[in-house]
């Protein structure tokens, strides 16, 4: 069975984002993912919080290639937001106020835990302090 890994805002960021001081490095972890046969998982919350960026950066241009590629990708899958997630999120963002998390970081974090997930391409420091590995964080 293949391995998954999250990707998150930062890493499609930095993915996309030639300029990006990570790009290079998002880059290598993805050529590298492909020998390994590894897949990867994101959710409906960071897709809307990368085209939010994407567009708030003067990256516009980008949002449709990066919606159709990611929604018709093999290795990566989208995990949609459902009830029992949202209440999940709220529970788990209240457990941890003493954190400065987003929802949508704490929804990460919820689907990370329920599908048992280690790994997240994100330089999100957030995610170290979940008890997750960011893999373009030095450290």
């Amino acid at each position: 069975m293949a391995r998954e890994t999250f990707v998150d805002t930062s890493g499609f960021y930095a993915l996309l984002v030639a300029r990006d001081e990570m790009h290079k490095r998002a880059a290598k972890l993805l050529k590298a993912a492909k020998g390994k046969r590894m897949s990867f998982v994101t959710t409906d919350y960071v897709l809307d919080e990368t085209i939010t960026l994407l567009v708030a950066r003067g990256h516009g241009h980008l949002v449709a290639p990066f919606l159709q590629r990611t929604i018709e990708s093999s290795v990566c899958r989208i995990e949609w937001m459902d009830p029992e997630r949202f209440s999940a999120t709220a529970s788990f963002l209240a457990k941890h106020a003493d954190h400065e998390w987003s929802f949508t970081d704490c929804s990460s974090f919820v689907v990370m835990k329920e599908l048992r997930l280690r790994d997240a391409l994100t330089k999100d420091i957030h995610f170290e302090e979940a008890g997750f590995v960011a893999l373009l964080r030095d450290g």
